[in-house]
């Protein structure tokens, strides 16, 4: 039986991913099959790393290890995908590394037998990953649901989207490798909906605003995502729902969901996340006039950015019966709102 507590109310073309599971279940490699699209041409190791979101490194070790191949036959990394080449790639699992179980504060708004939806706070990575190995969402999960433990992997268990550190909201976690499966070839197959409120400095041109452009790999910060001409596809929905003084609210309906997506989108259209210290450092600098003392007062105001997942809507795996969640503003960014709008 379901229990509830708080309120709750595409694949890329030419991608296919197998997985193989060990005798507990657990995934041991996942298999990828990448089709280069038309116009889309790259040097292998970049086009691996930028259509699995790996490091280049981990792409470099994975050609040592043969387990990349290109047509069929062993490549060099610095061989060119054109259009048409097929590259097959397995992908091991992490080493495994000792995750541990912390009685960190976490709020569930939902859970049943194969899943649970968590309200994650601003500042919490969501897996461990190297400088985060305590301290995340899932070394709390461990904790309140020790369960999971293995799930869709050892190094992520029961992951199956992420939030940035800095951006709070609604995340489904699976509590089988049933559902592990399922919810993530629901994301892929882009039948999960994600919603998010976000603030972004000016005004945008128009609502609502569609922004198709493609994401990877910065080639000039390997630390950072951009619009890249070789890169993924990039789909996001705009739609203005508050206008205030130099800045808008914006609701975001995700249609694809690459790292950074919504940052790297509004940065691209010029109007980048209120408070992200990567994609808009001092972009509200250029907003002079009368309004400048308000907008020096917001960007004094704010310590994080201003993003929130406020929605989500999938599919429960098992029952088929459509779940909607919802999460208000958490108090920081509610507190900036009001200001906004007083203002």
């Amino acid at each position: 039986m379901a229990r509830k507590r708080g309120s709750g109310w595409p694949r890329p073309r030419g991608e296919q991913r197998d997985e193989s599971h060990g005798t507990e279940g657990r995934i041991v490699t996942e298999r990828h099959s990448l089709t280069a699209q038309p116009g889309e041409t790259a040097r292998l190791d970049r086009f691996v790393s930028d259509r699995l979101e790996l490091s280049r490194t981990r792409v470099q070790k994975l050609l040592a290890d043969g387990r990349i191949t290109l047509d069929g036959r062993r490549p060099r990394k610095s061989e060119l995908v054109e259009p048409g080449s097929v590259v097959e790639v397995e992908v091991p699992d992490a080493e495994p590394v000792d995750i541990v179980a912390e009685d960190l504060p976490l709020v569930i708004v939902y859970e049943d037998e194969d899943l649970l939806v968590v309200d994650k706070k601003a500042g919490m990575v969501v897996h461990p990953a190297p400088g985060h190995y305590t301290g995340t969402l899932v070394n709390a999960l461990l904790w309140h649901v020790p369960d999971i433990e293995g799930v869709g992997g050892r190094a992520r268990p029961g992951i199956v989207h992420r939030l940035d550190r800095d951006t709070s909201g609604l995340l489904v976690v699976a509590k089988t490798d049933a559902s592990h499966r399922s919810l993530s070839d629901a994301i892929k197959a882009r039948r999960v909906k994600r919603f998010y409120l976000a603030a972004a400095w000016g005004h945008v041109s128009e609502t609502p605003l569609v922004v198709d452009a493609p994401i990877g790999r910065d080639p000039k910060d390997r630390k950072r995502m951009a619009i890249v001409e070789d890169g993924r596809n990039a789909t996001t929905r705009f739609e203005v729902r508050e206008r205030w003084l130099r800045a808008d609210l914006l609701h975001v309906a995700l249609k694809t969901g690459r790292t950074h997506q919504i940052r790297v989108h509004l940065e691209y259209v010029g109007h980048p996340v209120i408070g992200d210290a990567t994609y808009g450092l001092g972009w509200e600098r250029g907003l002079g006039g009368p309004t400048r003392r308000w907008v020096d007062e917001l960007s004094r105001r704010i310590e994080r950015q201003f993003l929130h997942a406020t929605e989500l809507r999938f599919r429960h795996p098992t029952t088929g019966h459509e779940m909607v969640f919802e999460s208000s503003l958490p108090d920081d960014l509610q507190t900036i709102a009001e200001w906004a709008r007083s203002e």
